[in-house]
């Protein structure tokens, strides 16, 4: 049976996750100094310490999921006061600090617990992307054609940063068909304000994962494009809006705007259409090239 101490401590474990961006770092941080403190016995860490059990502690965890992706980042020594907040250390000092005792008395449940944990938090936010790494493994996911567009109708949709990926993925081999390249700007970091995409012929992209229903609506997103795009891309027609999902309404009234809807309807026949298996490849590829790029592991721990 679980003790309140116990629950409590978890409790303050998945609130981390929660706080969590693009990257799972203080709940690393937790199971580094908790592993540290069940195998010697330490109470009382330095800055030097916490960096070094870290670093320990994400190896572990890169082992032990089988890749690194929304793992690790850059260590910093604000790091151990901020674990404050959280109830895990307190300072004694410059760079000094104290592992609490609620979290010292249940070190072994805990260092047995957080990273299945964190495993499930990153599989959710994640879904398939991990498994994408291994070209083996995207060659046999695309050998079949309707396994390979239930996975695209599955994740595409996920989460904002899975929209902007997957239909940055999917225009960007559908585009190369015609000798057209497409660059992402902009990170997924900044999902809340779409993705901005440029390419090589003029045209400019914006993903954004929202439903636009309304032409009030549809005049909000056209004011905040306008302000990112100069008036001549409007003028000649090289502004393409991708979204989840429009009104017929809505879709007429961006046209007579001179920007080019696009939704994820629209992104789904893109997929049933790549006929080679080479293109399907090639699209889970780009997916996992571009998560990697945003959520693999950059700490530099030493």
């Amino acid at each position: 049976m679980k003790t309140d101490s116990l629950i409590a401590c978890q409790e303050q474990v998945k609130r981390m996750l929660r706080n969590s961006q693009t990257r799972v770092i203080n709940p690393i941080i937790t199971l580094g100094l908790l592993r540290e403190h069940e195998r010697t016995g330490q109470f009382e860490f330095l800055d030097r310490d916490i960096r070094r059990t870290y670093g320990s502690a994400l190896k572990f965890m890169i082992e032990f999921l089988g890749h690194d992706l929304h793992l690790g980042a850059k260590y910093y020594d604000a790091y151990g006061t901020r674990m404050s907040r959280y109830k895990l250390l307190k300072s004694t000092g410059h760079l000094r600090y104290d592992l609490e005792p609620s979290f010292a008395a249940n070190a072994k449940s805990l260092v047995s617990w957080i990273p299945g944990t964190v495993g499930s938090y990153i599989a959710g936010k994640l879904g398939i992307i991990p498994s994408l790494g291994s070209s083996a493994g995207r060659l046999k996911l695309s050998e079949d054609r309707e396994l390979f567009f239930s996975i695209i109708e599955s994740n595409i949709g996920l989460n904002p940063a899975n929209f902007e990926v997957f239909s940055f993925a999917l225009l960007k081999v559908h585009l190369e068909k015609f000798a057209c390249r497409i660059y992402r700007d902009t990170t997924t970091a900044s999902h809340d304000h779409g993705v901005d995409v440029s390419t090589n012929f003029g045209v400019v992209y914006q993903l954004k994962k929202i439903r636009v229903v309304t032409n009030a609506d549809a005049k909000k997103i056209y004011e905040e494009l306008h302000a990112n795009f100069d008036q001549q891309r409007f003028t000649d027609g090289k502004v393409v809006l991708v979204i989840d999902e429009l009104t017929q309404g809505v879709k007429e009234y961006l046209i007579n705007m001179r920007i080019q809807p696009l939704t994820t309807v629209d992104l789904l026949q893109l997929a049933k259409g790549l006929i080679d298996i080479e293109d399907r490849q090639k699209v889970l590829r780009v997916v996992h090239e571009e998560f990697r790029r945003e959520y693999g592991n950059r700490s530099r721990t030493d």
